[in-house]
């Protein structure tokens, strides 16, 4: 979903026409090459000879659910995202893409969906100055699932000072209850960064859940219950500059004693790429595992820096990476392999290869505006911008930007939310 987000957030910079197909039948289009073999299906009788043993269906064509079945499927840039039997279009020229249209039509018969306003169950509203992202539907659909459309909200996704262990507390008599609902929490991360941290905390007591486990899921629906409206806002600003945000959460598991990497990457000032999630080893300190979390982040530009040359970006040079451990950024510049370092993975070290490179430079920024700690952490969430009030300060009507909302705007010069800047932050992005 990052190639997703990070596609939009291009569009709507750009200006280019976003729009939606979705293929009929996909799966039923490609030859299969393997020899497949199915029993006959329910109501289709073949005459046998009554010794010979049962007779079966060789195929020629795919079905759903074969593995083979998803592989059988000049100056204008037409780009197109595919994520099984859904597609996104978008490009340069609406002629070529008008084309592009006719042509699967004719080989694969699409459906034409139009403009692209929900895609693998992500919701986009689109506004004079971007585009708002959000679940809203499914997050109301899944309070009310669990019941928790009426409680009282709460304003952390988890309790604080709360240690959760694997093996603390009854197990649950239904399981699968609690792991159908850590699936759909993992699925709304993708427009909710203030849940990552949560989500991927929960996520390690699916195999053998408790109640405290359930307990704290259901705070976090509690959360979600007072914090519905948040959205993700892609700018349609022409700059295209990436900064990123890294940090790590040094051995908060009490089992296993392994920190959690945590970073977020923002693309003209919009939050495309986020993730929080345990790391593979144990760090022996604080820098060390924030040096695994730069390695991490470091590869994830790596990708992100190639997709964006895809998109026809090509001025991606030394893009800054901020850390508010002075430590990590000390070894990184400094090649020499020390007493607390000798241990380190050379794979971490894939770091200094891309800093000699010119792909990426690393600054400082304190702890008060590191931004990946929004990701990390489970205190508070991701500082949203209420924009009621100074909507109507501005004379914004409602009718042209919509209600009352709440969305991620955040760039690295304005990081307080104290009212002057929030009203600085709407006319940056409202009112150019």
């Amino acid at each position: 979903m990052s190639t997703v987000k990070t596609l939009v957030a291009v569009e709507v910079k750009t200006g280019w026409p976003l729009f939606q197909l979705d293929v009929n039948n996909a799966f039923l289009y490609g030859d299969v090459v393997e020899k497949v073999y199915m029993r006959l299906p329910p109501g289709l009788s073949v005459s046998s000879p009554p010794s010979s043993a049962p007779l079966v269906c060789k195929l020629q064509k795919s079905l759903y659910g074969l593995r083979q079945a998803s592989r059988g499927s000049g100056d204008s840039l037409v780009i197109i995202v595919v994520y099984v039997d859904d597609i996104v279009l978008t490009g340069t020229d609406l002629y070529e893409i008008t084309a592009l249209k006719y042509f699967l039509h004719d080989r694969f018969k699409i459906k034409d969906l139009g403009l692209l306003n929900y895609f693998l169950g992500i919701e986009m509203l689109y506004t004079p100055f971007g585009v708002f992202l959000h679940q809203k539907k499914f997050i109301n659909d899944l309070l009310k699932e669990f019941h928790c459309d009426v409680c009282t909200p709460v304003v952390c996704p988890l309790e604080l000072n709360e240690k959760l262990k694997a093996s603390v507390g009854e197990p649950l008599p239904n399981p699968e209850v609690y792991r159908n609902l850590i699936r759909k929490l993992n699925f709304l991360t993708l427009t909710r960064p203030d849940l990552s941290f949560a989500v991927q905390h929960l996520s390690q007591f699916m195999q053998k859940p408790c109640v405290p486990h359930t307990k704290s899921a259901l705070h976090l629906l509690r959360y979600l219950n007072g914090t519905s409206d948040p959205e993700i806002f892609l700018n349609n600003s022409s700059y295209f500059s990436v900064q990123v945000y890294c940090d790590s959460d040094w051995g908060p598991c009490p089992d296993s004693r392994r920190s959690v990497t945590s970073f977020c990457i923002l693309l003209g000032g919009s939050l495309v790429c986020w993730k929080s999630k345990k790391q593979a080893v144990i760090s022996l300190s604080s820098a060390e595992a924030e040096y695994r979390s730069l390695s991490k982040v470091v590869a994830e530009v790596t990708w992100l820096a190639r997709l964006l040359v895809d998109f026809g970006i090509t001025d991606l040079s030394s893009i800054p990476i901020y850390c508010d451990n002075q430590t990590t950024i000390h070894i990184t510049k400094n090649h020499v392999f020390h007493e607390r370092t000798k241990h380190i993975e050379l794979d971490c070290h894939f770091v200094r290869t891309k800093l000699a490179d010119g792909l990426v430079t690393q600054l400082y920024t304190s702890s008060s505006t590191q931004m990946a700690d929004d990701v990390a952490l489970a205190i508070v969430s991701m500082r949203p911008i209420l924009l009621g009030p100074i909507m109507e300060k501005l004379s914004l009507t409602p009718e042209k930007y919509g209600t009352s909302r709440r969305f991620y705007v955040q760039t690295l010069d304005d990081r307080a939310l104290s009212p002057d800047v929030q009203e600085k932050l709407v006319r940056k992005t409202l009112l150019k």
